[in-house]
């Protein structure tokens, strides 16, 4: 199972030099519901059209997305083991939370503090 980070799917939407290959998208993906307003907010600040927009919610349709329980958020509050924003500690307690109850969970992300941090926690991170 890949826990897939907003860079990622931003990276593949927005056609950015670095993108993920074809083949992430067959595998079972999961993000935090965050993930969803993280991207739709980044589109509209950058002005994205209709077909980026459609494209980034038939992604979105395809991944198993996790609310964030009162647990997850209970973690977000707590320390990581290195200063993180908001929206990463968010989504590094959805991994966390979905780590410890999967025998196998993989971050995948484009970004370093962000990759970083999980990598401290014990997850392992790809950079699709």
């Amino acid at each position: 199972m890949i826990y897939l980070d907003s860079s990622v799917l931003l990276a593949a939407v927005l056609a950015e030099d670095r993108s993920p290959p074809a083949e992430l998208w067959q595998a079972t993906l999961v993000s935090s519901r965050l993930l969803h307003y993280e991207v739709m907010n980044r589109l509209n600040a950058y002005a994205a059209d209709a077909e980026q927009i459609a494209a980034a919610g038939e992604l979105i349709a395809g991944l198993v997305l996790v609310e964030l329980s009162p647990v997850i958020l209970a973690r977000a509050l707590d320390p990581f083991p290195i200063p993180v924003r908001t929206l990463d500690a968010l989504h590094l307690a959805t991994a966390h939370y979905l780590a410890e109850r999967r025998s196998s969970l993989t971050l995948a992300t484009y970004d370093q503090r962000l990759a970083e941090a999980a990598r401290d926690l014990g997850l392992e991170v790809i950079d699709p």
